[in-house]
């Protein structure tokens, strides 16, 4: 089993870090983990077009983890797509995919109505909504839901994944959470969210008020390294940065206030075999130790 860091970034309009998500691969196996802005294109740079998911997981509704759904949903079609999307999310997501699906519908049906292409199956929704607990068993990999804290948002999720006795757990967006601490618990590698504090300054368009309610349901670096000492974790990969331009000196001092273990600073389209335990980015690979 495999991840890939498709975007790192977070609302923030940065080239280098696009929107939150993430593929997870297992065999012949390929599930998407929230689909923020450019993770269609992300998932042709990774070798795994939208045309080739196996199911889309939301961690929650937030515009920044769902803005490029329809855009999956359409350059899946034009990929060549001949079957229904299998989406699974929080209460709220099949009105958000219903909605979406509607808002777009005048637009498709001249798609349809003059491209002539064989099949429309990629226009086919599936949802589930859905609960804390086992979400998805097939193919040799097994995904569990984690209810998360990020409040104001009532129904947010982390999840776990675990295929021919590896696991990977992936925070969703949360504060720390001793609920996800107990799931992830022995994982061979946790995928964190990471609020940076000290770079986050008040501005003309962000208060100090607003921004200590945007702190109070994210994580700070720290707290994600306790949540991976925790759980004792194999490595703790941060990603879903915010803000997405800071000090990696600094960022790895504050996470080693609280975690000794691997630390791999997410980027955009980097890599972990879990199996291997090998980081790749780019022309980079980076061998963490065997168990």
């Amino acid at each position: 089993m495999e991840f890939v860091l498709l975007g790192t970034g977070c609302p923030q309009c940065d080239p280098a870090r696009l929107g939150p998500s993430n593929l997870v691969r297992h065999g012949g196996l390929s599930v998407l983990v929230d689909c923020g802005s450019g993770a269609t294109q992300r998932l042709v740079e990774a070798g795994t077009p939208g045309a080739a998911l196996d199911a889309v997981l939301f961690t929650h509704l937030h515009s920044d983890h769902v803005v490029d759904f329809y855009q999956l949903v359409i350059s899946s079609w034009h990929q060549g797509r001949e079957r229904p999307q299998r989406v699974f999310g929080p209460p709220g997501t099949r009105r958000f995919v219903a909605g979406t699906m509607a808002l777009w519908e005048p637009e498709r049906s001249q798609r349809i109505a003059y491209e002539k292409r064989p099949s429309t199956a990629a226009f086919a929704i599936e949802v589930v909504e859905i609960e804390p607990g086992r979400i998805w068993d097939e193919g040799g990999m097994r995904s569990e839901a984690v209810a998360v804290r990020h409040h104001p948002v009532r129904d947010a999720f982390g999840f776990v994944f675990e295929a021919d006795g590896r696991r990977v757990a992936f925070s969703g967006d949360t504060a720390y959470c001793p609920e996800l601490v107990d799931a992830a618990r022995g994982a061979d590698a946790l995928v964190h969210e990471c609020f940076i504090h000290r770079e986050m300054k008040p501005a003309a368009n962000r208060s100090p008020e607003g921004l200590r309610n945007v702190a109070a349901y994210h994580t700070a670096p720290a707290e994600a390294g306790r949540v991976a000492r925790e759980a004792g974790v194999g490595v703790l990969v941060l990603n879903h940065f915010v803000p997405t331009r800071f000090d990696r000196a600094a960022l790895v001092a504050e996470v080693r206030e609280t975690w000794r273990g691997p630390l791999v600073i997410g980027e955009d389209l980097m890599s972990y075999d879990c199996a291997t335990r090998v980081v790749a980015h780019r022309e980079a690979h980076l061998s963490f130790a065997r168990d």
